[in-house]
Parts: structure tokens; sequence; C-alpha cells
């Protein structure tokens, strides 16, 4: 009997390729949209998105459903990133998107309903550790600039074993190419951007509906107030936008953001970037850690990335730390994501 895939088709050109490929691998393929929550405040194109992926079922040939994970979305997602900014971290919806909606709530449903496999179409890869092994490695898609595996360093063996990525090993330029000469529908589209399912938010506007503000004030590395803010809880380590510096040289470089006081409201910015002071650090302790290939050795040199399509730092694992060979700039909240060459090992939440 063929094996059934249940795809996740968002609307867009990378998962309609990924429908695609697998039905031509021979694959029994259902088409399934994900409908989650969004504000009242914010312009929802999702029934757009939702015809652009029945356009895509049609154009293939294969089943469509709709899948309602409303609630799920709400409190793991849009309540945990409202909640983390509130406390003062800056959280990384994207990653608990793919947790607890795409291989959380989806890949059960999808199981439950009769399915072998789920895909969507992100951009990484899986490869067995050996030939007689059933366990998997997550890779790096090979399209560097489209790589997602830094948002999926919190799956398991057991989800891996029922996950396909089937552009991974594509280029983005391949996938566009592939879907004009299939005649997919969506083969123009241009890449959704923003937060997962949401799409391109001002974060700041959307936050401020959640979150009062409260004004603070800017001060530079140095220790001299430069500036005012309009709270803490809407900035993080790195941005360089979004505050007001009054005192003003026209020698002036563009300030950082390189540290944050959340019980005094304060930002500290530099000119300098990455910063010689404020909160970069040698070692980061991480929760809610999750190995996919096991424990790494703590003797052994890796690589760390602590934003996604952040520098690759050279770094060592100590128990639930990370030491690097230089101090980082990194973000409460956000995730530390561990690789052995393009071998993403897992990764946990910055403390």
């Amino acid at each position: 009997m063929k094996k059934v895939v249940f795809v996740g088709l968002s609307g867009g050109v990378d998962s309609a390729v990924s429908a695609a490929l697998l039905k031509q691998k021979g694959y029994e393929v259902v088409g399934v949209f994900m409908q989650t929550w969004h504000p009242e405040f914010l312009e929802c194109n999702e029934e757009e998105e939702r015809r652009d992926a029945m356009r895509v079922a049609a154009a293939l040939d294969i089943p469509f459903l709709t899948f309602d994970f409303e609630k799920v979305y709400k409190k793991e997602v849009a309540d945990y990133m409202i909640a983390e900014y509130r406390a003062g971290r800056t959280p990384n919806p994207d990653v608990m998107c793919n947790k607890e909606v795409k291989f959380g709530a989806f890949l059960r449903k999808a199981l439950a309903m009769g399915a072998d496999y789920v895909a969507t179409g992100h951009y990484a890869k899986l490869r067995k550790y050996s030939k007689n092994s059933p366990l998997l490695h997550l890779l790096r898609g090979r399209d560097g600039a489209k790589d997602q595996s830094y948002f999926l360093w919190t799956l398991t063996q057991k989800q891996l074993s029922k996950i396909l990525f089937p552009v991974g090993d594509l280029k983005k330029s391949e996938v566009r190419r592939l879907a004009k000469k299939l005649g997919l529908p969506v083969s123009e589209k241009k890449d959704s951007q923003g937060i997962c399912f949401l799409g391109e938010v001002d974060l700041k506007k959307f936050l401020k509906h959640y979150i009062k503000e409260k004004k603070g004030k800017v001060v530079s590395d140095m220790g001299e107030v430069i500036g005012r803010h309009d709270g803490v809880f809407f900035h993080t380590l790195g941005e360089r936008r979004g505050f007001t510096i009054t005192k003003k040289s026209p020698k002036d470089r563009p300030y950082y953001i390189v540290g944050k006081n959340v019980k005094k409201n304060i930002l500290v910015v530099s000119q300098r970037f990455p910063p010689d002071k404020g909160e970069a650090k040698g070692v980061l302790e991480l929760k809610n850690i999750n190995w996919i290939s096991g424990v790494p050795k703590e003797n052994k040199k890796y690589t760390a990335q602590v934003r996604y399509h952040g520098e690759k730092v050279p770094c060592k694992i100590s128990g639930r730390g990370v030491v690097f060979e230089k101090p980082v700039l990194a973000a409460a909240g956000q995730s530390a994501v561990i690789y052995d060459g393009d071998v993403c090992l897992g990764g946990g939440v910055i403390i």
C-alpha cells in the first residue's frame, strides 16, 4: 500500500512544491491547511492563503482538508509570546509554532487519521545516523540563506521518524523553477515574512495592544542619559531603532541596544557593536534543553547560533550551559541552537 503523507499547505510555493514532489515519488498525498488565531485589530489574509492552498490541491488532484488550531496557537504561541515580552524577555514564536502547532497538534491529528508521515516546506534535511540505524540527524537545509533548522531544535527522534522535508535539499531558486515547470498556481507568489502564521506585523504596535507603555531612560554604555523610550518590554538586544536619542553629535554612529534593566525600565545603548560592555557574555545558561542526537560531548568544539541567521559562534557544552570562545550578545528568551558542522544537535532557551 502507498504511504500516506499529510502535507501542510500554507498557500506558499515551498509547501506546494513539497506536495508535488511527494506525489511524484508515489506517496498518497493529502493537503492540509492549518487555521490559526488572529487578533481582531490585525488585517487577516488567512482566507486568501486558504484559497491558494486549495488551488494547489486542485492542480495536484489531491484531497484537501482544513484543520482548526486556533486554540492551541492562541495559548501556546500568541499568549506565550506576549507573556515573555511582558517579563522583559525576547521569545521566539516560530520555535513554539513548530513545536506546538506544526509538529505538535498537526502531527498528532494526522497520525490519528491514518497518515504515515507529515510534510512541510521547511528548508531542513534529515539523514540516517548510519545505513542500519533508525535514528535520524536533523541538518541545515542546502540553501544557507533559507535554512530553517534553527527553528526546529525542539524536535525529537520520535517526531523526526514521522516527518518529511521534501525541499530541504533544494535551493529556493530551484523550488521556484520546479513550481513554474509543474504549473503550480503559486509559482510567482512572494515569500511570506514575519511571525509564523501571523505574517509581517509591526511587533511593537502588536504588543502595545497587550502591554502598557512605560516611558524610561536610554543610557549610553558610558553611563550618560542620552535619550528616552516607551518601555523596555518592546525592545531586544541588538536593535538599533524604536528609541529616541536626544543628545546627538555630528560624529554619532548608529546606537545599538546592548543592555536592558527591566526593573528600572532602562535601555543601555552603544555605538560599538558587537559591544565590549553591556550584556555580552562568554557563558549562556539554558533551560528547556532538547538534544536531538544525544547529549553533546563536553570536550568537543561545536558552533552555536543565538538568533536566526546569526553568526555561527565556536563553543563548547558544559552541563546546562554553552561556553563561547568570545562573548556573545544574546537575549534572554531566545533560542541557542547547537551545531556539529551542518548537524543540528538541539538547543535550549537562554536564561
